[in-house]
């Protein structure tokens, strides 16, 4: 005995059957009304370029990371000084310009340090200029008493390359007679050393070029100019890569240009497949037309749906690019399905009782693909990073208006179709011509002349060739007990495999990812990977609120707590204290700071003393309110997410209250939230997907077998992404949102005409429903896969991203539909009479 549950499915089903009739009725209406619509709304685009927003603090890490309000603690207690600069004082990345030489043998060599001198002149001698007004970088750059902020190492050699030869080195700290302690960690990479720690060799060296943070515009062009500088600037014994401050973000805006040609190809593709997929030799029954007015449709609820937000001033962001190119495929396998059942509709019917019938018969299936789709996108608007939430908005939006489209511009243009077929005219002319053939006419005129055949016995449309095949072959060869075997064997691998690659998936976004491959960023990126990964950066450890410095006890239990974080395997000492300055100042001094008084007494010339410092305390009407001393982070490459969790936990341990913090840690805060977010997420549509399921197709246990279609496909997908080397990232997230949508696509599909289905035996329906779905899936599968298959062209990684996973998306998808699921639900007793 079947269990069905069509309390839902039937009035939808009845709905619908009306909807197709009046819209036969009707169609001229349902024509205007979608193209006039589509002509208000299109109207948004003209705010295009006001609500792009594609910052990528604010698109690409999390809203409400722990780091965005480390920083604003850090904002409000130690705000940087413009007098006495210091780059490891910044809470930000600052505003900077970075020069990395790298060499096969060794950087500090006379002519290799003598060919970075002259580029340090080079740059320091650029002039700049905005409007009238001509600069150079002394003129606005970073200053330290007064003076700009000094590239230490080349200080170091006085600017002279010979001094190479005379200067020991030592590395990661130089000790110089002026400066004092030097960290050389930043500057040079790739370092050998002897056993008293004097550099023998070194593969790289950095410069930076830091600026002052007063007026944007002027910054802006002198860091333009250095790009400019350093493109048209070559080198002979070194290798050279270049980055600045603005540089991450004027790359990453190039990725969307790189994609906007390929929309026009892509649907040229799109149309042309469409065509060629719904052509008939018939000259009367043929669905070019349709086939074109199909894709149209599709592009209108692009058109509407985009505009439509835009006008209501929701954010554009870069990743919502790549949802036109995913939405025309969903709209034309929507198409498909329409075109399969108005083809088994009763031809000597009339046009309203053809389209009533269509209606009625994929009423349920685009119903549920689209339910499933939309609430995949509208339930991950909740994730952290917004620029998921703005591709999910755009592209939930857009599947809706493709769905409202399909049923009314589409299907007035099918029943409009289905006049001309009525009066049995010819697709391109629209003259009535015979059904058969004359007999004295010649060969030619019957293959352009004569068309409007159909099955007498049926009394439908020819069989398409495809359907055929899946009818006659795939279908009765897929049922045999030896090619179940064969599926089920190739499930188990299929499987095994994804779950093996569900192990061995990386979280977070590179950031060299987020510019297109050309960019000059990254092989800076490449560089600092490969030459300054030894050293992590410099974090910052604040103590925030009063605390008892004077008292000795307390600074040992505050010792302590340093000593846990020295102890953790990324960070190799207390870089900077204050505290340890003061404690060895009081002591060559002879100075007591046990009580309040003397310790408050002694700080003031201390910190005179010590400018730099003064910057590591917050000091209100004589009281501290915060300290600040820095961790040298050690070996933290691809172990971010591990780093920053160990050091928040050694925080919140300590009985005093600390704070880490390091600009870093706002593009780091992905790694903490990414996976659970994504499984979240995921979790949440799927059981959205399977309660969706069991309303509207009206067996429970097809309901089921589309549940496990989501579960596997998403389990499949995520294995093979992370096994062909893709981050899990924000990315990667919309893509396996997506692929919930795509699950129920194919599955929701199979599974409801299987219950449908009237046949005696699981092997019989399987057999219907391929003959019936087996083309129409595949025909979707295609189309959508066309629809991105241009962004594999692309020069920016997020686009081939996306087409990367969504190919995967479309063939496990496939997969599942045309074998996986019909085989398993031949498995299931419940279906059998």
């Amino acid at each position: 005995m079947v269990c069905t549950t069509d309390c839902i499915e039937k009035p939808i089903r009845f709905c619908l059957e009306k909807v197709g009739r009046f819209i036969a009725l009707h169609p001229w209406w349902f024509v205007a009304i979608p193209l006039s619509l589509s002509a208000a709304f299109g109207g948004g685009f003209y705010f295009l370029d006001d609500r792009k927003s594609n910052d990528i603090v604010q698109q690409f890490t999390p809203i409400d990371g722990r780091g965005k309000t480390e920083k604003r603690f850090y904002e409000t207690f130690f705000p940087p000084s413009k007098e006495m600069f210091s780059s490891q004082r910044l809470n930000s990345d600052g505003v900077y310009a970075a020069l990395i030489f790298t060499c096969q043998t060794n950087i500090l060599t006379v002519a290799a340090i003598d060919e970075i001198l002259r580029m340090d002149r080079k740059v320091r001698r650029m002039t700049a200029r905005h409007g009238a007004a001509q600069f150079l970088y002394d003129d606005i750059c970073a200053r330290v008493n007064k003076s700009c902020n000094r590239n230490l190492l080349l200080h170091i050699l006085d600017y002279n390359a010979t001094n190479i030869k005379t200067v020991n080195l030592t590395f990661p700290v130089h000790h110089h007679f002026q400066l004092g302690l030097i960290p050389l960690d930043n500057f040079i990479g790739k370092v050998e050393v002897d056993r008293s720690d004097v550099v023998q060799s070194a593969k790289a060296m950095r410069l930076f070029y830091y600026l002052q943070e007063v007026n944007g515009t002027l910054e802006n062009a002198w860091l333009t100019e250095f790009v400019r500088l350093l493109i048209n600037s070559s080198t002979a014994f070194t290798q050279v890569s270049y980055f600045t401050s603005m540089s991450r973000q004027q790359e990453f805006e190039k990725s969307t240009k790189s994609v906007t040609h390929l929309f026009a190809l892509t649907y040229f593709i799109t149309i042309v497949f469409s065509v060629l997929s719904c052509i008939r030799l018939d000259n009367v029954r043929n669905k070019v037309w349709v086939a074109s007015l199909g894709v149209i449709s599709a592009g209108l609820a692009v058109l509407s749906s985009f505009g439509l937000l835009l006008l209501l001033n929701v954010q554009f962001v870069i990743t919502v690019a790549s949802s036109p190119f995913l939405i025309l495929g969903i709209g034309i396998d929507d198409m498909f399905i329409m075109i399969s059942c108005w083809q088994q509709t009763n031809v000597q019917d009339s046009v309203a009782d053809r389209m009533a019938q269509t209606y009625r018969e994929a009423a349920i299936s685009i119903t549920v693909t689209t339910l499933t789709d939309v609430l995949a996108f509208y339930l991950s608007y909740s994730n952290p990073f917004r620029s998921v939430q703005s591709f999910c908005l755009y592209a939930g939006t857009a599947i809706l208006f493709c769905y409202l489209y399909n049923i009314t511009f589409f299907g007035a243009c099918l029943a409009l179709n289905g006049k001309r077929e009525e009066g049995n005219r010819h697709w391109l002319t629209c003259i009535e011509v015979p059904e058969e053939c004359p007999p004295e006419a010649q060969k030619g005129y019957a293959a352009c002349c004569v068309g409007g055949a159909y099955s007498r016995e049926t009394r439908t449309e020819e069989e398409h060739p495809m359907n055929v095949f899946f009818r006659k072959h795939y279908g009765p060869c897929l049922t045999t007990v030896w090619t179940k075997a064969l599926v089920t064997v190739l499930y188990i691998a299929y499987i095994s495999l994804s779950i093996y690659g569900c192990t061995r998936i990386k979280e977070g976004i590179e950031l060299k990812n987020l510019a297109v491959d050309q960019s000059y960023i990254v092989k800076y990126y490449e560089d600092e990977n490969m030459y300054f990964s030894d050293f992590g950066p410099n974090v910052m450890l604040a103590v925030n609120g009063s605390f008892q410095y004077w008292e000795e006890a307390e600074r040992a239990q505050l010792e302590s707590c340093f000593a846990d974080f020295i102890g953790l395997p990324f960070v190799s000492n207390l870089s900077t204290s204050w505290l340890h300055s003061f404690e060895q100042y009081a002591k060559e001094n002879s100075i007591s700071i046990g009580s309040e008084v003397a310790f408050k007494e002694h700080l003031h010339p201390f910190l005179q003393h010590h400018p730099m410092l003064r910057q590591d305390i917050s000091i209100t009407n004589g009281s501290i309110h915060a300290s600040r001393v820095f961790l040298q982070t050690v070996r933290v490459l691809h172990k971010e997410k591990t780093m920053l969790e160990l050091m928040r936990k050694a925080a919140h341990h300590c009985r005093f209250p600390l704070v880490v913090y390091h600009p870093a840690f706002i593009y780091y805060d992905q790694y903490t939230v990414i996976a659970d977010n994504t499984i979240q997420t995921v979790s949440i549509a799927t059981v959205v997907m399977l309660l969706l399921s069991l309303a509207l197709i009206p067996n429970p246990v097809c309901a089921l077998w589309v549940t496990f279609a989501i579960t596997s496909i998403i389990v499949g997908v995520a294995g093979f992404m992370a096994l062909l080397g893709i981050n899990l990232d924000s990315i990667s997230a919309i893509n396996l949102v997506i692929s919930i949508g795509f699950s129920v696509d194919f599955s929701a599909h199979v599974s409801y005409m299987f219950a449908s289905s009237s046949k005696a035996s699981g092997e019989e329906k399987v057999v219907e429903v391929l003959s019936h779905l087996g083309y129409p899936i595949l025909q979707g599968a295609l189309s959508t896969m066309l629809g991105v298959v241009a962004l594999s062209a692309s020069a920016s990684y997020i686009f081939r991203t996306f087409f990367t996973i969504m190919f995967l998306v479309i063939s496990f998808g496939l997969l599942h539909g045309i074998a996986f699921i019909p085989v398993f639900l031949t498995f299931s007793g419940f279906f059998q009479k």
